[in-house]
């Protein structure tokens, strides 16, 4: 019972201090502070309540177990973390969204493979990735080459949109301006319809940082060596190790918000000028 009385407290505390800072000047601090306070108010409640309610390790174990765990397989997190993040879904990262980039400019040049291409690749990207993944691993084996693979085609069609429809934003008298100053077709491309694209580029890039990770993840469900993130999850359910289950899961987290946070501060740093960025501080 006391378990369950210092959850509520805790519930109850955090409640207090978020609802103080939301009424506070909005600065860094506030905006870092309030979900680090959320964050650790739901640790400290998922504690008291597996404590509390004496739920099995089996359905849910404490944060406490799985920081253990953690602490106890750094080796084969690692292993699993360079295996998936770096080598399947970083490699089909850059590959996927830098193909999608170069093809996205040979459409903007051909109106028939505008007509032509986009409609297939909106078909494609709706396809489920527990259908186009056992086929990729047949074809380019079980190592991560095959979770590349995965990565392109999910990265790919997204990446590609969004870029055709960044280098269509500039309006007409932006056009006509470097028209009068006698400006080649790369010319305008690079001084001003890719600056201009930036925007929905770095949208493109933000969507399949997460998109990357969950495509080597689910892909490796359907054949891998005996490492990796979603290899390790799979064969750990069948043992029941779910504190380890869990700690792969905080690596994916972890690795997910840094991709991404990572990709954003590219994109505030390149991009500045775009009334999107503006007021940030």
């Amino acid at each position: 019972m006391m378990w369950v009385i210092a959850g509520l407290a805790a519930w109850a505390l955090g409640w207090w201090l978020n609802h103080v800072l939301s009424h506070r000047p909005r600065t860094r601090f506030t905006r870092l502070a309030v979900p680090v306070i959320f964050g650790v108010t739901v640790i400290v409640v998922w504690e008291c309540i597996v404590r509390g309610f004496d739920i099995p390790t089996v359905l849910l174990p404490a944060p406490t177990q799985i920081a253990a765990r953690f602490a106890a397989s750094t080796g084969i997190l690692w292993q699993d973390f360079v295996q998936t993040a770096i080598k399947g879904a970083l490699t089909g990262y850059i590959l996927g969204c830098g193909a999608a980039v170069l093809l996205a400019i040979a459409i903007d040049r051909s109106p028939f493979l505008k007509r032509g291409l986009l409609p297939v690749g909106n078909f494609v990207a709706a396809l489920p990735i527990v259908g186009t993944a056992p086929i990729l691993v047949m074809w380019f084996g079980f190592d991560w080459q095959s979770k590349a693979a995965v990565v392109v085609v999910m990265v790919f069609f997204p990446m590609l949109v969004n870029t055709v429809q960044g280098l269509q934003d500039t309006d007409a008298m932006q056009r006509d301006l470097m028209r009068t100053y006698a400006a080649s077709y790369w010319q305008t491309l690079f001084k001003l319809r890719l600056p201009a694209a930036m925007p929905f580029i770095f949208n493109g890039l933000k969507i399949a940082t997460t998109l990357a990770l969950i495509g080597a993840i689910v892909a490796e469900f359907f054949g891998s060596p005996i490492k990796g993130m979603g290899f390790r999850i799979s064969t750990s359910v069948g043992q029941l190790s779910m504190d380890l289950v869990w700690a792969e899961i905080v690596v994916a987290a972890l690795a997910g918000s840094g991709f991404y946070g990572g990709v954003a501060l590219i994109e505030k740093a390149m991009t500045f000028w775009h009334p999107s960025q503006r007021g940030r501080a």
